[in-house]
């Protein structure tokens, strides 16, 4: 998946992470890896055969992870990132 460099420093996501992607229009279920898209492009973008599972205009969820030691996750709060639904930029 390319993603918009804006996207990514803000939801704490970096090039070539593995990240799971979801389908709210269709239910269905990726795992893939990011890239550097061109920042403040708005660029959300399933390339090769992923993307025959989604369609310009459906609302996703891009999901990161991290392993943590148990008390340090007990702190964790996790970055969500909500984009313009019409442009994918960050609303600032």
């Amino acid at each position: 998946i390319t993603i918009d460099e804006d996207l990514m420093d803000a939801a704490n996501i970096i090039a070539n992470e593995k990240v799971h992607v979801v389908n709210n229009n269709n239910g269905e279920r990726i795992t893939t890896y990011v890239i550097k898209g061109e920042r403040n492009s708005g660029q959300i973008c399933l390339n090769g055969a992923a993307a025959h599972k989604f369609e310009p205009g459906d609302i996703i969820i891009i999901m990161s992870y991290a392993q943590l030691e148990f008390e340090s996750a007990k702190n964790f709060v996790p970055c969500i990132v909500f984009p313009d639904t019409k442009t994918n930029k960050l609303i600032k």
